[in-house]
């Protein structure tokens, strides 16, 4: 009798990972879409319809059932301060993939889980073990293989990738300090409201009037965001997020598909070989990490 009550749990897990890879598919496919996107119309633009229709998404779907509720938060600063910084890294993001390819984008974007295990030392005063900081400088050099300094091949927007990579790893603790005191619904609709209020402010200064065509796709980029992030939730009640986490590499692969089939770009030996450090390390980091909750 014990067989079918321990298959269960596994089975879920099986399912939760299943989920969450399809976010990270869905994802690139929003970032394929973006950069496309981005050759006609501004990146701020394109960052304002990634809020504003994940927003009329949510309003649709979750209003009538969830009501107020929605908005109730206990910690209003909290919660606009990390809307912020996520509307931080997708302004990076965004602007990097109209000059970079989507294959090295994805790779440096890869470097998120080591700035999250640095600032989780500096902010929520955690305690990183000499192997985590060996593999979390192990990774930094993965990050410098890809940038060759001094070298003046890698386009400057790079830079923009590691910037996404610092305000979304500093979104992720935030989202650790919120974890517990709202709910998640409420906090991906305060994700959705503030990036639209502030982006409804910035894109009147660089609007290109769409066509049909362009209102289409800009729709499309909010809608699959949205749906993303309610896929990343469910995969959530079915498994952890560290069981989860080191799923998020397969992104380096859909990357690399998608880079090479919708624009011709391939990423070269560098970029593969600072990306398997990367992924390396951060799946160092990920497994201290399960070792460490478990002692």
């Amino acid at each position: 009798m014990s067989a079918p009550s321990n298959s269960l749990p596994i089975a879920q897990s099986y399912q939760g990972i299943l989920l969450y890879c399809t976010a990270i598919f869905l994802f690139v496919c929003m970032d394929s879409i973006v950069k496309y996107t981005a050759q006609f119309y501004d990146p701020s633009q394109v960052v304002w319809a990634r809020y504003f229709f994940h927003m009329v998404l949510m309003t649709l779907f979750l209003a009538p059932s969830q009501g107020m509720k929605l908005i109730r938060t206990s910690n209003l600063k909290l919660q606009v301060f990390r809307s912020m910084l996520l509307l931080g890294a997708t302004i990076c993001f965004f602007t990097a993939l109209k000059y970079v390819p989507l294959a090295d984008a994805g790779a440096m974007g890869s470097t998120s889980p080591l700035f999250v295990t640095v600032l989780s030392v500096l902010i929520l005063k955690e305690k990183v073990s000499f192997r985590r900081w060996s593999a979390v400088i192990i990774g930094f050099m993965g990050a410098l293989i890809i940038l060759r300094p001094g070298l003046g091949i890698v386009h400057p927007a790079m830079f923009l990738v590691v910037g996404m990579s610092v305000f979304y790893a500093s979104y992720q603790i935030a989202t650790r300090k919120l974890a517990g005191i709202d709910s998640s619904v409420t906090t991906l609709f305060y994700t959705a409201l503030v990036g639209t209020v502030v982006m409804s402010i910035v894109a009147p200064f660089v609007w290109t009037a769409p066509d049909a065509k362009g209102w289409g796709l800009l729709a499309v980029i909010g809608l699959i965001g949205g749906v993303s992030h309610f896929v990343i939730i469910k995969a959530f009640s079915y498994t952890s997020a560290s069981t989860a986490a080191p799923f998020s590499y397969t992104q380096l692969i859909w990357t690399a598909i998608f880079g090479y089939f919708a624009f011709g770009d391939l990423p070269d030996q560098y970029t593969i070989l600072g990306a398997i450090v990367i992924v390396a390390s951060g799946l160092y980091i990920l497994y201290r990490e399960r070792v460490r909750k478990h002692t």
